[in-house]
């Protein structure tokens, strides 16, 4: 997944006086421009098309993006349009942070990353799942 230029249809920042967000691969803000159209995309998890779930956090974790950006693509989107996300992780620790920024920083590149909420959870849907990310994307419309 490569990045791509961040479209008009918001402004991620972060504000001075909050701390620096960047090493854990989120933003602090992000406004929305006028007439942008919102695209929610429920949780995805690390699943393949065939439901098979890896044992790897840093392989569902890349898989649960790629869900989410075939969700997007449905709707003429991409992860560059993503300005907001919700991550559940099954164990959060700082090993799992680590494998989720690495995998960000491959989705977003040199891009800012989108406004994020991280919750630790004992356990998701499916056995075995370790991952679920929900986003919100926002296209111009061009009114």
């Amino acid at each position: 997944m490569s990045a791509i230029p961040r479209p008009a249809a918001f402004e991620l920042s972060n504000p001075a006086g909050l701390y620096d967000p960047r090493p854990n691969a989120y933003s602090h803000v992000a406004a929305l421009a006028p007439g942008a159209r919102l695209v929610f995309i429920a949780g995805q998890g690390g699943e393949d098309a065939e439901g098979r779930l890896s044992a790897d956090f840093a392989e569902q974790a890349r898989q649960a993006l790629a869900n989410v950006a075939t969700a997007l693509q449905s709707q003429g989107a991409g992860l560059a349009q993503v300005f907001k996300l919700t991550l559940l992780i099954v164990d959060h620790d700082p090993q799992r942070l680590a494998a989720w920024v690495r995998e960000a920083d491959l989705a977003w590149g040199g891009a800012m990353k989108p406004v994020c909420t991280l919750i630790p959870v004992p356990r998701l849907a499916l056995e075995g799942m370790l991952i679920e990310i929900e986003a919100v994307a926002a296209v111009s419309t061009g009114v």
